[in-house]
């Protein structure tokens, strides 16, 4: 159940809420599958199979939230509309104006909306009410922004902050391969993104290689700037950050689970201590990788 991307945020420290509570709150926005006509629809849902909207162990909540989307492809919207478009023509002998056109699509995509297929999407939250961390698995901003819209829906106010460093990642990561030298307790590993900032965005990639200090040096004076680093963590876990503070490609080492023995443990057992295995090696990561970075800022841009 290990995370594979994180988005950070911070949890607001005065917040407090019972696991009871949040339950609740969550149930406003319950996932209800959608009509056949919506083309989208989302709620929380239970994050493992005993059917509550709150997995809490050990002051650590773990949520879920699912995306339902039609699969309904623009090419066979468009083709369609083609069609209907021609045989409108004929019957008023003239083709159709661009209001009328679009007119005809919306009336075709209502109509194909209930034959199309809906596809599924969990994201899952981690919510660290002990050191006030608030982690979205996903990739993308508009999944995590998905699950903070609605958050904000069911917690008002809502008691979510980014996360500023004193130190921008790019700026710190550049200085690491300068250096040649990785802060305490990481390494780095052999995947390096370098951009120009200038209009061209000139990049050079490194896929499973590790660069030479002087070509790095070369590129940094270039102009470029790292923008993706590959890490290892306390020879615990791997992961890329990249300049928007982004963790990707989460691996967590075999070290972690080394004379650990979950045979005797059912699917619930087994996934508890997973989380908590997960829970305690993340947040130790993030207190490090932010310390990297020159601690947290208390604001951030006005």
């Amino acid at each position: 159940m290990w995370f594979k991307n994180l988005k950070v945020f911070r949890l607001s420290p005065t917040w407090q809420l019972s696991v009871q509570d949040l339950e609740s709150k969550l149930e406003k926005q319950l996932f209800q599958p959608g009509n056949r006509s919506d083309m989208q629809n989302m709620g929380w849902v239970s994050p493992c199979e005993n059917g509550a909207l709150v997995h809490a162990l050990n002051g650590q909540y773990l949520l879920a939230l699912r995306v339902e989307k039609k699969l309904l492809p623009a090419t066979v919207i468009n083709q369609f509309t083609k069609a209907k478009a021609l045989e409108i023509e004929e019957q008023q002998g003239y083709r159709p104006g661009r209001k009328q056109l679009k007119e005809i699509k919306e009336q075709v995509t209502e109509e194909l909306l209930p034959k199309a297929f809906s596809i599924f999407r969990d994201t899952k939250v981690w919510i660290d009410t002990t050191n006030h961390w608030l982690v979205i698995d996903a990739a993308a901003a508009a999944k995590s922004d998905e699950v903070i819209g609605m958050l904000a829906k069911v917690l008002d106010p809502l008691p979510v902050q980014s996360l500023f460093t004193e130190q921008s990642p790019s700026a710190a990561m550049t200085e690491w391969l300068l250096q040649d030298e990785a802060p305490a307790n990481f390494s780095v590993d052999q995947d390096v993104e370098l951009r120009s900032s200038a209009e061209n965005r000139a990049t050079v990639r490194y896929v499973r290689q590790t660069p030479e200090k002087e070509d790095v040096t070369k590129h940094i004076e270039a102009g470029k700037h790292c923008t993706r680093l590959a890490l290892t963590w306390a020879d615990r876990v791997s992961f890329i950050l990249n300049d928007s503070l982004d963790i990707k490609r989460i691996t967590p080492l075999d070290i972690l689970t080394e004379g650990s023995d979950f045979s005797n443990m059912d699917d619930a057992e087994r996934f508890d201590a997973d989380m908590t295995l997960m829970c305690a090696e993340l947040a130790n990561l993030l207190d490090d990788l932010v310390g990297a970075l020159g601690g947290e800022k208390k604001t951030g841009p006005q």
